[in-house]
């Protein structure tokens, strides 16, 4: 794998260099601020504020997809409406970076604000911790083993560095934890899995998990990373719920701003899994177009659908009617899962439609009902992108809300007079194609 230590990528083409462009115009945020201390070989990283403590284990790769461990009891799982994972990659850090180590401490610390936490609703949420991390087998049923093993040996030089740019056509970089830590957030995705499976066995209404991960992972293709991410944590989920629990058809939603290409290489010609992007048009890396709908035995199983700049709530709530449920309920899936990016949201510095913290919580709450109408309320969210950290923890926690049947607090959020008129005839056109296309 080749390796950058002196510059950040020089990245090639329009897109790319909009991105570049972007990082460098990016404002600090105000920050959460961490101490971190060394217990023989673990790392202690506790949140200054909270005293919240995260272990970063030494990482063993034998994960035993044999056995499902640190599943929680039956009758927790069958009280939750809510389980989530937190893996906040605290040392996978670059200072300004737009993903950087803010982001989940920035939606745990929304989540207690608003009484959301285990602490305030009981047997309603549940944290699963103590998860393990994903092996590289879990990985590899995604990724090149060269790329996992390369990216290990990497940690070397990055631990001499302090911070490398691994390959990859976007900015992603890597700290000598980064490698240890994307396998965290891949297990903390799997755990999900596990759980809500496990749930679904005993209950038709089991919880719907929600991983608070990173690094993101649905623009890293199976040969390497791209795009801030590093492993394909919901293409490994996907992987890991046919593989383990003989769940054959799964649906992957990706509603991030940006396309999920990463997700829609691995599955691009596998008839079992659906991927359905929605992104802005002509946003980066520039891939999804409305014509990629699969390859060979996959076709018909991918859904590309670009949106024009400035597309928000009232195009993605049709699009969830007229595209996104007829393609579930003609799939018929075991499974849903969802790369939930939040940088879609008007005050994202990444990209410009205008979803609001209304629009997510309509699409939880609409991707749940999915779920329960057809797979029987399996659901598992993996966090993807969101930049801006107000308006990413106040829609995650939105998101929470629809989860637990609740009402929206968006209003308190959501000002109505920075949002603009929405291009109809744009997406009433790019909603048509799509229907003609995949023959909804």
């Amino acid at each position: 794998m080749e390796l950058s230590t002196c510059r950040p990528p020089c990245v090639a083409g329009n897109m790319l260099s909009m991105m570049c462009h972007q990082l460098c115009k990016w404002k600090d945020h105000s920050r959460l601020r961490f101490n971190s201390f060394f217990v023989g070989h673990r790392r202690f990283l506790k949140h200054s504020e909270s005293g919240r403590r995260y272990i970063l284990k030494d990482i063993s790769c034998s994960y035993n997809s044999e056995k499902i461990a640190n599943v929680p009891s039956y009758q927790e799982l069958v009280d939750a409406k809510v389980i989530y994972t937190v893996a906040p990659a605290l040392g996978h850090n670059q200072e300004s970076h737009p993903e950087s180590s803010s982001r989940v401490p920035a939606i745990v610390s929304a989540l207690k604000k608003m009484e959301l936490t285990p602490s305030f609703r009981g047997v309603d949420v549940m944290e699963l911790q103590n998860f393990k991390p994903a092996s590289v087998d879990d990985i590899a049923s995604v990724h090149a083993k060269a790329y996992v093993s390369g990216l290990e040996k990497a940690m070397d030089q990055a631990s001499e560095k302090g911070i490398i740019y691994i390959e990859g056509s976007g900015p992603t970089y890597a700290t000598p934890t980064t490698f240890q830590e994307s396998l965290v957030a891949a297990g903390a995705g799997l755990a999900l899995v596990d759980s809500v499976v496990a749930a679904s066995h005993n209950t038709g209404n089991p919880p719907t998990g929600f991983a608070l991960i990173r690094p993101p992972g649905h623009h890293a293709i199976p040969k390497g990373p791209m795009g801030f991410c590093v492993f394909g944590n919901v293409a490994i989920a996907a992987r890991h719920a046919q593989r383990v629990h003989g769940l054959k058809k799964v649906f992957i939603i990706d509603f991030d701003v940006h396309h999920g290409n990463g997700t829609n290489d691995a599955f691009y010609d596998d008839p079992d899994i659906f991927f359905l992007s929605t992104h802005q048009d002509g946003s980066y890396p520039g891939t999804g177009k409305i014509e990629e709908v699969g390859h060979g035995n996959g076709e018909g199983t991918t859904l590309n659908l670009p949106l024009p700049g400035g597309s928000g709530d009232i195009a993605m709530s049709t699009v969830f009617d007229e595209v996104i449920v007829p393609c579930a309920q003609r799939f018929k899936p075991d499974i849903i899962l969802v790369s939930a990016g939040y940088d879609a949201h008007v005050l994202d510095p990444l990209a410009s439609l205008q979803f609001t913290t209304r629009t997510y919580y309509m699409l939880a709450s609409n991707i749940k009902r999915l779920a329960n109408e057809l797979c029987g309320g399996r659901c598992v969210f993996f966090l993807e992108g969101g930049y801006n950290l107000d308006s990413l923890s106040y829609s995650v926690a939105d998101s929470f809300r629809a989860f637990l049947g609740e009402p929206s607090l968006a209003s308190k959020f959501d000002d109505p007079a920075i949002l603009y008129e929405e291009p109809s005839a744009k997406v009433k056109q790019a909603i048509q194609k799509a229907k003609h296309i995949h023959s909804l």
